[in-house]
């Protein structure tokens, strides 16, 4: 398990490897989520990135003969 700092500045540096991992880069959002007593980050994906996620889904609708 890896261990941080809080600065006098309430910032936190989050470690080399975890950045790697995550493919975390500078200037990248995050959303800050609070879970009883722990704290997430959660990266914010651009629009851009989030293009194409629904490719090939189903879109057919099933309808009650009823109401067709």
């Amino acid at each position: 398990m890896l261990s941080v700092t809080v600065s006098p500045k309430f910032q936190v540096v989050i470690p080399q490897a975890v950045r790697e991992q995550m493919q975390i880069t500078a200037g990248q959002k995050m959303q800050v989520l609070t879970i009883d007593r722990r704290i997430e980050l959660l990266p914010i994906e651009t629009a851009q990135a989030a293009r194409g996620f629904l490719a090939g889904i189903d879109t057919t609708v099933v309808r009650e003969a009823d109401r067709v």
